[in-house]
């Protein structure tokens, strides 16, 4: 057996260049003295030594890198981190939406012979209507609002100057709206083949709402292909139609999707089986039967969502073209601050028995249609950040869908998707003011159009709470309250250095200061480090020492009137203001709530 003598006796944490061409030099000088004698800087044996050691060393760092790019905890690229959140049941959602309510009034005549607001003229404002903000932000309105409810508000807007008698009522109605237009996407779908997967060429995506093909068979979305079982709101026509609106009603659906979206980009994926092979089986005795076929059974569970026996994951299109129809934003800032969506730039208004009423009156109705928005639509203005999604991907992986403690109850808070709104913001307490002892306070605060923390709106509080009655426990009862907003601000003293002009020295402290500022958010019940500012003013090179920091407190207009007293909240010695667990701290102009004096 031939023993390679020059084999070196390798170290392999040797990889960085210099150690690397170290090994080639030694390499080289005990193997080959006679040959390659010249190892200086200009020498042809240099170049080579260092080629080969800048090779090694970019191999190295690739390797390392990749590696690091394989684990969530490690990974820095964007796209990697919302992958690998992915596998952990965490969902991005990207383009971000405000979810609101829209106030909207009409105009309809009396009856011809009483003083009664005519029904026949009383429309329904059809879902899909969309308006428009004093900023371009469209909206569009999710839900139908029949004027002809008994229960709405009527009260007459004009009378007869002769007799007095009401010509016509006003009637205001209420709707959920949420910020986006429709768009309209087609895609050629060949031959057959599994798991299709399709990008949207259209940016901006929110949400996908419908998906059919050239034959009319709609494809419906899923959370996971394994899923073939959704729950969709039907029309309630039965006695108690005023209280209960829609029933959900299961379906089996073989054909379905699941949505992927990454920073900038949205896929589609479908299954990998066919119309023949999709058999369905909803009854789940059968499915119970069929699965064990035995004597006796050891395993008793049953997946009600699951009630497909073929093992597909559903219809994979072929030989089609696929229409798609979806809602995208168009705008970067999707809110909006109260009475500012004002224009209406498609109102679809349908009436009862068109043919027999008057074209004028009709046109007078239409034209008489008002809208605003009494409260602020918010939302995310901005993806969150890597670091984020990392801690939102293992918090959802730890709730298992469903909420026990408290982190698993601000996970699935930030989880809602964002067409019903979202949430900056959260913070969970045991009411210890309530005798039921399972009551819990659920605190929340959302984001205006300039990135400035909000109330959050009744509408995102409702969605809010029917998000987490899938989730909670049976017997825990939670309230959804404000959280006390708290606006400071910071005064320090510095010392300059002493050849430098004292107001660059303020000016580079405080540019300091609103760059790391603003580019963190607290959490609800996180404390003010004193001790932040102090590093901050150290690292500013035209500052020799720091004298003093002082935190107060900002109220008045534009500030937020949460009642807050510095000393009853600040630490024994003096590093650390401590808020309760309702509120959160916000420095919100720091241009102007950063105060300085230079000694």
């Amino acid at each position: 057996m031939a023993i390679n003598s020059k084999k070196p006796s390798s170290n392999y944490t040797n990889r960085d260049f210099n150690s690397i061409r170290d090994d080639l030099v030694n390499y080289a000088k005990r193997y080959y003295p006679e040959k390659i004698k010249d190892f200086s800087q200009p020498s042809f044996g240099a170049l080579m030594l260092d080629t080969v050691a800048y090779v090694g060393d970019m191999l190295s760092f690739y390797l390392d890198y990749q590696a690091n790019e394989s684990f969530l905890s490690t990974a820095v690229e964007y796209d990697n981190v919302v992958k690998l959140a992915r596998s952990l049941g965490y969902k991005l959602q990207t383009n971000p939406s405000s979810f609101g309510v829209l106030t909207c009034y009409i105009l309809v005549p009396t009856e011809s012979n009483t003083v009664a607001p005519d029904e026949n003229y009383m429309p329904i404002l059809k879902r899909g209507s969309t308006f428009s903000s004093t900023n371009g932000t469209f909206f569009t309105l999710v839900e139908d609002i029949d004027f002809s409810d008994s229960k709405l508000e009527r009260v007459v807007a004009q009378v007869d100057p002769n007799s007095g008698a009401p010509v016509k009522y006003a009637i205001r109605s209420y709707g959920q709206i949420v910020s986006g237009e429709i768009g309209v996407e087609t895609i050629d779908v060949g031959n057959y083949s599994k798991f299709p997967k399709f990008r949207m060429e259209t940016a901006n995506i929110a949400e996908i709402l419908s998906v059919v093909d050239s034959e009319n068979n709609r494809y419906y979305e899923v959370d996971h292909l394994t899923q073939d079982v959704i729950f969709i709101p039907v029309v309630n026509m039965a006695e108690n139609r005023d209280t209960v609106r829609n029933i959900l009603k299961p379906v089996s659906v073989s054909r379905r999707f699941t949505v992927e979206k990454t920073a900038l980009d949205t896929f589609i994926q479908f299954g990998d089986g066919s119309d023949e092979t999709e058999v369905k089986y909803l009854d789940p005795a059968n499915v119970v039967l069929d699965t064990f076929a035995k004597t006796h059974i050891t395993d008793t569970s049953f997946d009600p969502s699951v009630l497909n026996k073929s093992g597909k994951l559903g219809v994979a299109p072929s030989d089609t073209t696929l229409l798609v129809t979806f809602r995208l934003n168009t705008r970067e800032n999707v809110n909006s601050a109260a009475n500012t969506i004002t224009s209406i730039d498609n109102a679809l208004l349908s009436f009862r028995n068109p043919e027999v009423l008057s074209v004028a009156q009709i046109n007078e109705v239409r034209t008489s249609l008002e809208v605003v928005n009494e409260e602020a639509l918010v939302g995310d203005i901005d993806l969150p950040t890597s670091e984020e999604v990392k801690i939102r991907a293992y918090s959802t992986f730890a709730t298992q869908n469903r909420a026990v403690t408290k982190h698993d109850y601000i996970s699935t808070v930030y989880n809602m998707p964002s067409k019903f709104g979202s949430i900056k913001r959260a913070n969970i307490l045991i009411d210890t003011n309530s005798h039921n002892q399972r009551n819990l306070n659920l605190y929340v605060v959302s984001e205006d159009s300039d990135g400035k923390l909000i109330l959050t709106n009744n509408t995102i509080k409702q969605n809010l709470k029917n998000w987490l009655a899938q989730y909670k426990m049976i017997n825990d009862t939670i309230d959804i309250l404000d959280t006390k907003i708290v606006n400071f601000g910071i005064k320090f003293t510095a010392v300059g250095m002493p050849d430098v002009n004292q107001f660059l020295v303020l000016e580079n402290a405080q540019r300091a200061l609103r760059e790391f500022y603003e580019n963190r958010m607290f959490e609800i019940g996180e404390p003010i480090l004193v001790t932040d500012v102090f590093g901050v003013l150290k690292n500013v090179g035209t500052v020799l020492a720091v004298t003093n920091v002082e935190l107060f407190i900002k109220s008045g207009d534009n500030y937020a009137s949460s009642p807050f007293i510095t000393d009853e909240f600040l630490n024994a010695d003096g590093t650390m203001l401590i808020p309760p667990g309702d509120c959160i701290f916000e420095l919100k102009f720091p241009n102007t709530d950063i105060l300085g004096t230079i000694k």
